[in-house]
């Protein structure tokens, strides 16, 4: 059974990072703004934390969540209050670190099969595993086979507009928080401004890049997001 439920605090909050997006004088400075904005996250009450830095290695990415890791432990004193770091795609580096979760593409393992290493380990207990989801049929499989949370989308952004455009985007995103029990996020062009229809739409929060990563003051958007649900 999922430790989450939907019942829980909303918006549930979700930074996914992506470095390359970030801009900086020499590349290696990417690593450190990334760093720093994963600080600003947390610090500003972000829930979750998603590391998706696909193009780099298991080792690289290892150490990058390590850092991240250690960053928050050593910024926030209640590991009660802390945010919770999953890892997109890769089970063997979430594992090997011992983040809080891994986030699974419609592509990547199945969920279940996730599940069986995860309790191999004995960290059934505190660690999700989420699922990404871009149509009804995938969200049932995603919870029948044991996923944890799901993410919706793109709801606003431009596939989704090319694909079936941001009202029917939102319909859809209604469906599946309907059709499942478990907290759906919402990702995808969210903003300040539409984050209130996908709330109203049933999602149990939200997954964004550009409105933490871009942010100017992290914990005004925050504030503003918890403002929406208030």
């Amino acid at each position: 059974m999922s430790p989450l439920n939907k019942s829980q605090r909303v918006p549930l909050l979700c930074y996914v990072t992506d470095r390359r997006s970030l801009v900086a004088a020499e590349p290696a400075e990417v690593r450190d703004i990334l760093l720093r904005k994963v600080a600003a996250a947390a610090a500003a009450g972000v829930d979750w934390i998603q590391i998706r830095e696909k193009d780099l290695s298991a080792k690289e990415c290892s150490a990058l969540t390590r850092d991240v890791l250690q960053l928050i432990a050593n910024s926030v004193a209640d590991v009660r209050s802390r945010a919770r770091i999953v890892v997109n795609d890769r089970l063997d580096v979430a594992l090997a670190v011992q983040a809080d979760g891994v986030h699974l593409g419609e592509k990547s393992l199945p969920p279940q099969e996730a599940r069986r290493f995860v309790n191999l380990l004995r960290r059934e207990k505190d660690f999700l595993i989420g699922a990404s989801c871009h149509s009804l049929e995938a969200a049932k499989v995603a919870e029948q086979d044991g996923a944890d949370y799901l993410i919706f989308g793109p709801v606003f952004a431009t596939p989704a507009k090319a694909v079936y455009g941001a009202p029917q985007g939102l319909e859809q995103l209604a469906e599946v928080c309907r059709a499942v029990a478990l907290p759906v996020l919402a990702i995808g062009g969210i903003t300040l401004e539409n984050a209130a229809s996908c709330l109203s739409a049933g999602a149990s929060g939200i997954a964004v890049i550009r409105l933490f990563q871009d942010a100017g003051d992290m914990t005004a958007v925050v504030r503003a997001l918890r403002r929406v649900s208030a």
